[in-house]
């Protein structure tokens, strides 16, 4: 049987044989084991939560709602249940894709929001934040990406929610964590988070199949008979998981088995803290590999999250990254194109079951892939 290729991608991600191998089982969606393997993952990840909450998280005042489909199906669920038409006002924190798509959110939802906008390879600056709040506080929710996967660029969400807890003290605070949550460090607690979002196929590497939300359970409850949708509403997928343990619908059973697993694997590690140690570790061996070629960076290397990095395009007649993709994925190394609007890149990924090897034979690879191509080294710009 063919290896399957290395994912040098933010997910979905390589995963380990064992995660894969458990999913070569079928359960009921209303089978006891699968009711007790639910209640198993939602309690740790509030364990993981709490683990990243220095100052605690009181498991009486937060909950986790599972919710099937990708990402972006539990970001748009906290929009559609958590916003109120005729009420709400959103501040849309956007440095990049995923921001944007928040904002595209809004817009189809109908939900009035402003969008302040800051350039796509760098963080957020806080200290613009503040400035705009001091002037604009007219908000009811706030909404931020952490790890800004079309760059890589990591969002102190931390600090932002310090500064919409003091300016606006009464609003909503929504992180989307998706490329982040598991491994990269967040206090919700000290960040004022009312609602996290991740899913199943990042960091806490699984296969995709549904994401999920950490939230106040006092202002997820504040919503409810609120959503604009069935299938996205989020508190009656809490208030029935509450009373079942079971999904309101067909529940990806698959999924959920691999999930557990990768939260067993997760543990094994040793919890967030050394799984983040070992992505910024590969994260540090491409980062060096490319910079001694002569490769540059998008993103300052102080405002990098570790997830994924990225490198602009050589200015070299010989180089085309179509080519490039091509023949890394050919050798079994797959990348990703970049994302960016202003500037040509390529990204690289340090999640997943990814180690010091890989990222070693990563760089190697591009080397003499890029001298095949007749790719001047160092690269020129």
């Amino acid at each position: 049987m063919q290896a399957d290729k290395k994912l040098f991608t933010p997910g979905p991600l390589t995963t380990t044989y064992s995660v894969k191998q458990a999913m070569l089982k079928d359960l009921g969606s209303r089978d006891d084991q699968f009711i007790q393997i639910i209640k198993n993952v939602q309690t740790k990840l509030i364990e993981i939560a709490v683990f990243c909450s220095f100052e605690g998280l009181p498991n009486d005042e937060y909950t986790v709602v599972l919710m099937q489909g990708s990402g972006t199906f539990g970001v748009e669920s906290v929009f559609q249940t958590c916003t109120k038409l005729d009420e709400s006002n959103v501040l849309v924190l956007e440095n990049g894709a995923y921001g944007q798509r928040i904002e595209k959110i809004c817009k189809l939802l109908s939900i009035n929001h402003k969008v302040l906008r800051f350039p796509e390879d760098r963080a957020i600056d806080c200290d613009a934040v503040k400035s705009f709040l001091e002037k604009d506080n007219n908000y009811t929710h706030v909404a931020v990406i952490h790890g800004e996967t079309t760059s890589g660029a990591l969002n102190n969400v931390e600090k932002i929610g310090q500064l919409v807890k003091t300016h606006i003290p009464n609003s909503i605070l929504i992180v989307d964590s998706m490329s982040a949550f598991g491994a990269v460090p967040v206090d919700i607690q000290k960040g004022f988070i009312d609602f996290l979002i991740s899913s199943s196929n990042k960091c806490i590497q699984s296969v995709p199949g549904f994401s999920f939300v950490i939230c106040s359970i006092k202002k997820l409850l504040s919503f409810k008979n609120n959503s604009r949708s069935l299938s996205l509403d989020l508190v009656d997928q809490y208030e029935n998981m509450l009373k079942t343990n079971q999904f309101r619908f067909t529940p990806p059973t698959h999924s959920i088995l691999a999930f557990k697993q990768a939260l067993d694997e997760l543990e094994q590690e040793g919890g967030p803290q050394k799984r983040y140690e070992r992505y910024s570790n590969n994260h540090e061996i491409v980062r060096k590999g490319l910079l001694s070629i002569g490769f540059k960076e998008l993103v300052p290397h102080e405002e990098q999250s570790k997830i994924i990095n990225t490198f602009h395009y050589p200015n070299d007649e010989n180089f085309n990254f179509e080519e490039f993709y091509k023949r890394l994925s050919d050798k079994g190394m797959v990348i990703y194109p970049g994302k960016m609007t202003k500037a040509s890149c390529f990204r690289i990924g340090s999640i997943g079951a990814l180690f010091a090897e890989d990222m070693h034979q990563l760089v190697q690879l591009i080397v003499q892939i890029l001298r095949d191509m007749n790719v001047k080294i160092p690269i020129q710009y």
